[in-house]
């Protein structure tokens, strides 16, 4: 598939004429990435569907609001991250459960997923993942999954790096410790 420069698409969506089209082409050019960075927040396939649809939705409503002072995946993967992180947050309010019990049920969705193809290490790292804070985990999978930069992550998050870096060292911490426990 043709990648576009963010100029070229920002230059489409901008125009009336040409935004639907220009759009198509955002969605094309960035599915495949925002799908696996909310899939790694929300671990169930179908939910990640759900999340990146709703995301696209958020993106094509907001798209008026978009200057371009940011890369162009860096603000969608702004949406979708918050996107998920409201989808975990109503999930657990509907399962009327402790955070615990929904997260480690989550765990247990994702070794039954038919989609799921890690082994038992990557299950129980997905389980660590899932019990550290919204920010640390946020910070965790942007860093370890995207190999994105602290300075892309702070345009993401809104997080100072220092903070950021800080964050992501107790996530590192706290999944080592989950490994030693669960050894």
């Amino acid at each position: 598939m043709k990648q576009y420069d963010d100029e070229a698409l920002i230059n489409l969506i901008k125009e009336s004429k040409t935004r639907r089209n220009g759009f198509e082409m955002v969605v094309r050019q960035y599915s495949e990435k925002l799908y696996w960075q909310i899939r790694r927040i929300v671990l169930i396939h179908e939910d990640a569907d759900d999340v990146l649809q709703n995301t696209f939705i958020k993106a094509w409503n907001s798209l008026d609001t978009f200057h371009g002072d940011s890369k162009l995946y860096t603000w969608l993967s702004r949406i979708a991250i918050n996107e998920a992180l409201d989808f975990m947050r109503k999930k657990k309010v509907r399962a009327s459960l402790s955070t615990d019990d929904v997260e480690s049920g989550i765990v247990q969705q994702l070794l039954a997923d038919t989609y799921f193809n890690g082994d038992e290490t990557e299950a129980q790292l997905q389980e660590a993942i899932a019990q550290l804070p919204e920010v640390q985990k946020t910070v965790f999978m942007l860093r370890y999954y995207e190999e994105m930069k602290y300075s892309e992550i702070s345009k993401i998050t809104g997080t100072t790096e220092g903070g950021l870096k800080a964050s992501y060292h107790i996530a590192v911490k706290k999944i080592e410790d989950f490994f030693k426990q669960h050894d």
